[in-house]
């Protein structure tokens, strides 16, 4: 079966309409895209299925997304030579993926030693901290403040073990981490096996254990939290695999 005989997946068809809107003009550079919400209920979708069409539109360098300042569509850019723009989104991906992965290898080695160390030497103070942010995650609707929210409570863990020098080594790379929690929110979404339900109760079960002063246990939690992510992105690898050979 080629690709162009497969169903299309309900992503690619909301992705090839707004493509199509752009290609006729009906979308010119410039113009704001409606909300994630409104876009969703016009195309009678979920959310996410928006959130991975609209990344794969600015994969293709058709579309700025401003955090918190909406999506605007963009000017095509020039090409050498005609290429087809899911492989453009296909290459594009590859080198974040591999960035996302090795990022992914760096926080296992920090951030399961940090939740151990953290367990034993967090405060009362630390733990209202992690309260507040783990409300305004389960509060909020705001994707931006959610991811803001999901970088300041990894760093709460680094500041919680009392040592200078993983905290430093944390906030170093709160850029990455930043841009990095897109990427992986984005995979949960995408690949249908995550809601931002089950990505907070990831965040509550280390909380617990840090909370319990159980470090064994904190570690544990904090490997499984990454390694869920890595598991999501090697699926995905996997499945696009399959689509480019079928």
């Amino acid at each position: 079966m080629t690709n162009q005989q497969r169903p299309l997946k309900q992503y690619e068809w909301v992705m090839n309409d707004l493509k199509k809107q752009m290609d006729e003009g009906r979308l010119a550079p410039g113009d704001r895209l409606a909300s994630v919400v409104d876009l969703a209920a016009q195309y009678n979708v979920g959310r996410s299925t928006i959130r991975e069409a609209l990344s794969a539109l600015k994969a293709m360098g058709l579309l700025n997304i401003k955090q918190g300042g909406g999506t605007f569509v963009k000017a095509p850019p020039s090409e050498a030579g005609p290429v087809h723009p899911m492989q453009r989104y296909d290459d594009l991906w590859e080198g974040r993926a591999a960035s996302l992965r090795h990022l992914l290898e760096v926080r296992r080695v920090l951030e399961a030693g940090c939740a151990a160390l953290a367990a034993q030497q967090r405060t009362a103070e630390d733990l209202a901290v992690f309260e507040k942010l783990l409300e305004d995650m389960r509060q909020s609707e705001d994707e931006h403040f959610i991811e803001q929210a999901d970088v300041k409570f990894h760093q709460q863990i680094a500041a919680a073990t009392r040592n200078p020098l993983l905290l430093e080594l944390m906030e170093s790379l709160a850029s990455k981490l930043h841009e990095s929690m897109k990427d992986m929110r984005a995979l949960w979404f995408y690949a249908e096996r995550s809601s931002a339900e089950r990505l907070l109760q990831e965040h509550i079960r280390i909380y617990e254990a840090i909370a319990g002063q159980d470090a064994k246990e904190a570690s544990a939690r904090m490997e499984l939290h990454i390694s869920k992510v890595e598991q999501v992105l090697n699926e995905k690898k996997a499945g696009d695999h399959h689509l480019r050979m079928t």
